[in-house]
């Protein structure tokens, strides 16, 4: 495969995609944009967002006018599959429109609280346990998505509710978040992180939320969910 391009190097930094990093109006459906490099003494980080006291509504299901996991077809918002199945999504990135990907969430690993102590967030993670979710993206269309980014994955509580979600820029070994490589057209396919945060030890992630492009313009709770 070609070699990978980061979306920020040189930086190990962390910043949050929710309300208290944005204006008061956000859902916590924003993506931040990736940071410019900086020195690493100078990186600020920033602080970690609550989980949403509010659960989204309950995915609908796959019903019977959803395609099966994996079947032809591109998955309908609110469909749901287990753990490693797969769903086609159609996917645009700026100026490249017209993609199709196939995504899978392979896994949910629970992480260490120490595997935080590298962003030096101190009190505001206190408590809070990292999860990792692990997916693949692979283009089975012919448009080149080279160094596009595909995010919008985030993590589900036991409940429903949204766990926090930390976007981080630059290297972190236990969740590597890089864009597609150069070449990435039909048939490339390329691994995916996503670090989500449980509020406590007590309190696990259960199932991931893929909420974007196409889904971001979609009602909350109507992405595709895996667990």
């Amino acid at each position: 495969m070609s070699t990978m391009r980061r979306t920020t190097t040189g930086v190990i930094g962390l910043a949050v995609a929710g309300t208290l990093t944005l204006t008061g109006c956000k859902n916590g459906n924003e993506e931040i944009p990736a940071a410019p490099s900086a020195p690493a003494s100078s990186a600020p980080a920033a602080p970690a967002e609550q989980p949403s006291s509010a659960a989204p509504s309950s995915p609908s299901g796959s019903g019977t006018d959803a395609p099966a996991a994996g079947a032809a077809g591109h998955a309908k918002s609110g469909q749901q599959f287990k753990i490693g199945e797969t769903a086609t999504v159609p996917f645009d990135s700026g100026s490249t429109k017209g993609g199709t990907i196939a995504l899978t969430v392979t896994a949910i690993e629970q992480g260490n609280p120490a595997d935080l102590d590298v962003f030096k967030l101190g009190d505001q993670v206190k408590g809070k346990v990292p999860y990792y979710i692990r997916y693949t993206v692979k283009n089975v269309g012919t448009t080149d998505l080279s160094f596009a980014s595909v995010g919008h994955m985030k993590g589900l509580l036991g409940d429903g509710s949204e766990a926090g979600k930390l976007s981080v820029f630059g290297k972190f070994d236990k969740c590597p978040v890089e864009s597609l490589p150069k070449g990435f057209t039909n048939g490339q396919t390329q691994t995916g992180c996503a670090v989500a945060l449980a509020p406590s030890a007590e309190t696990k992630v259960s199932a991931a939320e893929y909420w974007g492009n196409p889904y971001n313009s979609l009602s909350k709770g109507k992405g595709l969910v895996w667990k």
